[in-house]
């Protein structure tokens, strides 16, 4: 819960249980991996310009979906914004229909259309990555609403980097959540830079989740680039959520690449940069694996072997399909086939 200390007060995380989540470890540990490589691969494939357009990765960010997957369960919505490669896959998309989304093949999640800024996938409860900064906060609280009317005993959780909280619809969405008491986790992907601006330039609050203060939300800063502690805390929020008590989450983690592939992030030193790898999530887990005797070398090399093995396919998948048919540029613009005002 928000406490009364200042807001640059030392960084604290709200404290962590003791069940044990070891069971979640191998599980993590190929999501995670698996996430990573397909970054890394996008990167690749973006500078050959496989990829083009903008392209946001997730590199560093893994635990924060990771965690926030394995606490929820099916039936539950996801929302994101334009930072989306990663939470399809976690939920059970396939990396190939993925991969050639970024191609722009007709195979992709949204068919070749959505590019790497708009995935879709409904079959996975995947309510899209949307390109405007915050303005997919209030279609959360939306999909939260019709879950409340419906009566699903469902959640939407609704993932937002730091510098959306500078825009003025998040505090509306923030307020009518907690009017309408809706099924929402709200999630702050808290990575210190909004583009190439650090959040102690641009937030006189820079412990955000303090915000929720002011609509009596109920808040928790955590430690983004720990998947126990992520998921132990969607676990709480959760419980909340579906009795009407939305939950503002903070996950404090860090990107190693720019905002985008454009983006040389010559914000920040290389010293800074190495001392988050230093915290890196995945390693992290590796090393716990092998402390308490969860996996040996041998299993942890079957798993890497297994993820090369996947984006390996992903990237063939990708390149063997077809481009959209230009025809059908027009077909998926509104539900209603025959819309009138669509002029061809």
């Amino acid at each position: 819960m928000v406490s009364s200390a200042t807001a640059n007060a030392k960084p604290s995380f709200s404290p962590i249980d003791t069940a044990d989540l070891s069971p979640f470890y191998a599980q993590w540990y190929e999501m995670m991996l698996l996430l990573r490589k397909f970054e890394d691969k996008a990167a690749q494939l973006y500078g050959q310009q496989k990829i083009r357009g903008f392209c946001h990765l997730y590199t560093g960010q893994e635990a924060c979906i990771a965690g926030v997957v394995t606490a929820l369960r099916q039936g539950d919505k996801y929302i994101t914004a334009y930072r989306d490669h990663a939470h399809p896959i976690a939920l059970g998309s396939s990396p190939n229909h993925v991969m050639a989304e970024l191609y722009g093949k007709a195979t992709g999640v949204s068919k070749g259309y959505g590019g790497s800024m708009h995935m879709f996938d409904k079959h996975c409860h995947f309510l899209g990555g949307h390109g405007i900064v915050g303005g997919h906060v209030p279609l959360g609280v939306g999909i939260a609403f019709a879950e409340q009317y419906k009566k699903t005993d469902n959640l939407c959780i609704t993932f937002m980097g730091d510098g959306a909280l500078r825009q003025g619809a998040v505090h509306e969405a923030f307020n009518l959540a907690m009017l309408y008491k809706l099924p929402i986790i709200f999630v702050i992907e808290n990575n210190g830079y909004a583009m190439g601006t650090s959040v102690e330039r641009s937030s006189n609050v820079t412990e955000l989740y303090r915000l929720g203060s002011s609509y009596a939300m109920d808040a928790e800063r955590l430690d983004g680039l720990c998947v126990e502690a992520v998921h132990r805390a969607v676990q709480r929020a959760a419980v909340k959520a579906r009795s009407g008590v939305p939950t503002l989450l903070e996950l404090v983690t860090y990107r190693y690449r720019g905002h985008s592939m454009s983006d040389p992030a010559a914000y920040r030193t290389k010293e800074e940069v190495e001392t988050y790898k230093g915290q890196d999530p995945i390693l992290k887990l590796k090393a716990l694996m092998l402390e308490k005797q969860v996996a040996d070398e041998a299993a942890l090399e079957a798993i890497d072997k297994k993820v090369k093995d996947q984006i390996a396919q992903a990237v063939a998948f990708a390149e063997a399909s077809a481009f959209p048919d230009p025809a059908t540029v027009y077909d998926y613009v509104y539900k209603q086939i025959d819309y009138p005002f669509l002029q061809y």
